[in-house]
Formats: C-alpha cells, structure tokens, sequence
C-alpha cells in the first residue's frame, strides 16, 4: 500500500510543503516518484516520519535528526544532550510561574515581598547584551528609535508584522526547496517582504542590508532561527538579501 504526498499530508497532519523540504533535503525520500513528479510513500516511510516528528517534539534540528536516524550519532548521546537543555529550560520557566504566584501572593496579601524579588528569573543582564551589542553594530540612534517605533504600536501593528515575517519566511523556504536561484524575481519579491519587516524598525541602506543579511548565518542565534524554519535557510536568506541590496537598494550606477 502507498500514499500520495497529498494522502501523507492529510494522516499525518504534516504540510505537503514540509514533505517536499523533508524530500529535498534527504531526511525522507519517497519510495517512488511517479507519473508528474507525484511522490508515493510506503509503511517503511511512515515509520520514519513518525521517528522524525518524535525527535522534532525533542527539539532537535532536521540535521540532527538525519543524523540520528542515519546513525551517524548515537541517538542516546543527542537524547541526553536536548534533556539537559529542556531540564535548564525547563528550571527557568518553575522559577519565572514562582515569581509571579508570589507576586500575585504579594499583592493579594500584606505587601511584604522584597523588590529584588519581583524579578527572579528574569536574564536582564542577557537582555542589556543583546541592547549593548545592537547599539555597537548599529548606533544608539537606530537602537532607540527602533525602541520608540516598538513601544508605539499597536497590538493589531505588532500581529500584522509577525504575520508578514512568517508569509516571508515560508515563501523563502518553498522557493529555496524548488532550488529556485536567489537572483530569480520571485525570490527578490519574496525578500522585498522581510525588508518591509526590518524597515518597520530601523530602515538600512543597501550596505547595512546586506551586513544584517550576512549576521543571519555568522550569528548562531539568527542562524538557529532562519534554520529552524528550514534548514539552510539562514544562508538562501543571506545570499537573496546580498542580490536585493545590490540590484534594488544600491544607488543607481553604483
């Protein structure tokens, strides 16, 4: 017995985009491709998606689970790993729902709690580094008139940009799946959408564009987070911004 990729979609609650991106980048190929470039999957398939949607519930990347279920790395020594990371995340959040119980305690009763207290758990310091480094790359002037823009939006602004970074996001990914070139228009469009997001805060000129553009793959947290959407997405992102900069921000004739 086979399923479509259409049928594998519907069963398995997994996008028929994520199957093709799962195909494209080797994690699971279909057993056959037939007629039209139909992709058909057998029980051994499913299997395996199953195994690659419990490693995803662990929070492991599609790299990792490739090599898991590849066996290029004991899946003990990666199970043990992403414990350790959900345990100390796991520890943060217990810390952050006893501080605000104890708040809401305070508050309700005689007022007693320490000021200190009222921020435990809380990484401020993590905070002022992420302030500290953006105002070393981009100025205290692009800092807080970003802050400004943020502080002044409304709730309807702020769920109507997060929406344009997703609908971004997963165009990129579908083009880069279709092996589509990072100079072709539609990939340039697609990019137009995340510079609309950036200028939102802070509006870069065609070289600081294309700096951003190279952070999201040198800076391990942006890279984490372009890749979790698809893998090597941090880089098809860069390389499209770097033809967008240079093609449709760049002054003309230079």
């Amino acid at each position: 017995m086979a399923w479509s990729t259409a049928q594998l979609a519907r069963i398995s609650g997994v996008t028929s985009r994520a199957l093709r991106h799962y195909d494209a980048v080797g994690l699971l190929r279909p057993a056959w491709t037939g007629a039209g470039g139909l992709r058909f999957y057998t029980a051994q398939e499913l299997l395996r998606l199953q195994q690659i949607l419990l490693l995803r519930e662990l929070d492991l990347g599609l790299d990792e689970i490739a090599a898991v279920l590849d066996r290029q790395e004991p899946a003990l020594e990666v199970l043990q790993r992403h414990r350790r990371a959900l345990e100390t995340s796991r520890q943060r959040t217990e810390r952050l729902i006893a501080t605000v119980e104890a708040t809401i305690a305070d508050l309700e009763g005689d007022g007693q709690m320490r000021p200190e207290q009222w921020f435990d758990g809380f990484d401020a310091a993590k905070q002022e580094e992420y302030d500290a480094e953006a105002r070393q790359r981009w100025g205290d002037q692009a800092v807080d008139d970003s802050w400004r823009t943020v502080r002044g939006m409304s709730k309807e602004q702020v769920e109507s940009l997060n929406t344009l970074a997703r609908d971004t996001n997963a165009a990129l990914a579908d083009l880069m799946a279709a092996s589509v070139p990072v100079d072709d228009e539609r990939v340039l469009d697609a990019v137009a959408g995340h510079y609309r997001w950036v200028s939102a805060f802070w509006t870069p000129d065609a070289e600081a564009y294309t700096g951003l553009g190279r952070m999201y793959v040198d800076d391990p947290r942006f890279a984490a987070h372009y890749d979790g959407v698809a893998d090597g997405l941090a880089v098809y992102l860069r390389d499209a911004i770097e033809v967008y900069a240079r093609t449709r921000l760049a002054p003309a004739g230079s």
